[in-house]
């Protein structure tokens, strides 16, 4: 069971900070984390799977983003360091590709995405098809629109066709010929 999940800039600064149980996990983690790469020297050479005195640490590295997960029980390693890349994966899809200013520009879409990904620590819905039906991709329409009215969220109101589904990328009332 995930406790946060961290996205930090290639400087180590914290993008963003998302909790997902009720036991909140201190920032002071980031900032252990970001002097332990520093006394790695590079970032690209650290294992995926880190112990720290208070938490275990996963983290992966995608475009100069690193994507850092914690928890305090012992769980699958593979497990965190799967729904990393898959957060990575889906919000290089989302958002067009993967960058500081990207992730800083779609705060509210990546966390909502978040939202969705994971509840209570543990990973829900990975799915791209799924996640694009309950929340809207950015466009520069959707940009305007939450400019002019002060709603910025992307969530629609309806549950997506395939979460009733088997198949969870395909949707309940496919055909086949």
């Amino acid at each position: 069971m995930l406790q946060c999940i961290f996205l930090l800039s290639d400087s180590g600064e914290v993008m963003l900070e998302k909790q997902l149980t009720g036991h909140r996990v201190d920032r002071s983690i980031c900032d252990w984390f970001w002097d332990h790469v520093l006394s790695q020297g590079d970032s690209f050479k650290l294992m995926p799977v880190i112990a720290s005195p208070t938490h275990y640490l996963f983290q992966i590295v995608r475009e100069g983003i690193t994507f850092l997960a914690c928890t305090q029980v012992e769980m699958a390693p593979l497990m965190g360091i799967e729904f990393l890349c898959r957060v990575a994966d889906v919000l290089t899809e989302y958002l067009g590709g993967l960058n500081e200013d990207l992730i800083k520009d779609n705060f509210v879409i990546v966390y909502e995405l978040l939202d969705e990904m994971i509840d209570n620590g543990f990973p829900l819905t990975t799915e791209p098809n799924i996640l694009r039906e309950m929340i809207a991709p950015p466009n520069i329409v959707s940009k305007m629109l939450s400019v002019v009215t002060g709603n910025t969220s992307t969530m629609s109101d309806t549950l997506p066709g395939a979460t009733a589904s088997c198949v969870p990328w395909r949707t309940t009332d496919c055909e086949i010929c």
